[in-house]
C-alpha cells in the first residue's frame, strides 16, 4: 500500500515537471524553435485547429521560422492567427509558405520573460507540494484505519519528502536552464 502511494506520487510529480517543461517551450527565447507556435489555433473551415494540423513548421535559421501550409487557401488564416497570438510576431507571406522572423529580445523583455518563467516554476513547485500533501493524507488515513503502523506511516512520509525534495530540485534545474537561455544574448 505504501509503495503504491509512493509510486503514484512519483508519477504525478514527474507529470508536473513535464508540464512545466512543456509550458516553458512556449516562452520564446532569441532562437527560432518550431514549438514556439504550438499553442496557436487556426480557424479552419469554422473550427479552431492547432497550427501543426494545417501546416508544417520548421526553423529556417536561428531567427526565422518557415511555415508551409498544406492548403493554399489557409495562408491568410494562418497569418492572422499568428498576428493575433500574444507572441508579438509578424508573419510574411511568401507564395506557398510563410516566414516568421523573430525580433531580437530587448533586455527589458528578457527580464519580463524571466519573471513569467519564475511564476511557472513556482506553480510547478506548488503542484509537487500538493502531491506530497495528498500522499501524506493517504498515509495518515491508512494509519487511522489500522492498515499500517505508526512507524510505517512515518517512514512513508519521510520517503515522500525525499521524493518531493528531488522533484523540487528538478523544477529548479529546469528554471535555471530556461533563465540562462533567456538571458543569453
Amino acid at each position: 500500500m505504501i509503495n503504491d502511494i509512493i509510486k503514484d506520487s512519483k508519477t504525478r510529480m514527474e507529470k508536473s515537471v513535464d508540464a512545466l517543461k512543456n509550458q516553458l517551450t512556449k516562452i520564446r527565447t532569441g532562437r527560432a524553435h518550431p514549438s514556439l507556435l504550438d499553442s496557436i489555433q487556426v480557424s479552419y473551415y469554422g473550427s479552431d485547429t492547432p497550427l501543426r494540423q494545417v501546416a508544417n513548421v520548421s526553423a529556417e535559421d536561428s531567427r526565422t521560422l518557415m511555415i508551409t501550409v498544406f492548403d493554399r487557401s489557409m495562408i491568410q488564416a494562418v497569418e492572422k492567427a499568428i498576428m493575433q497570438s500574444d507572441l508579438g510576431l509578424n508573419p510574411i507571406g511568401a507564395g506557398t509558405s510563410i516566414r516568421v522572423p523573430l525580433p531580437a529580445l530587448t533586455e527589458e523583455r528578457r527580464k519580463d520573460l524571466v519573471k513569467v518563467v519564475r511564476g511557472e516554476a513556482e506553480g510547478a513547485r506548488v503542484a509537487v507540494r500538493n502531491i506530497r500533501r495528498d500522499a501524506n493524507a493517504d498515509l495518515k488515513t491508512l494509519q487511522k484505519d489500522k492498515a499500517i503502523s505508526e512507524d510505517d506511516e512515518r517512514r512513508g512520509s519521510e520517503e515522500i519528502q525525499k521524493i518531493t525534495d528531488a522533484w523540487i530540485k528538478k523544477v529548479d534545474e529546469v528554471l535555471a536552464d530556461k533563465e540562462k537561455e533567456l538571458m543569453a544574448v
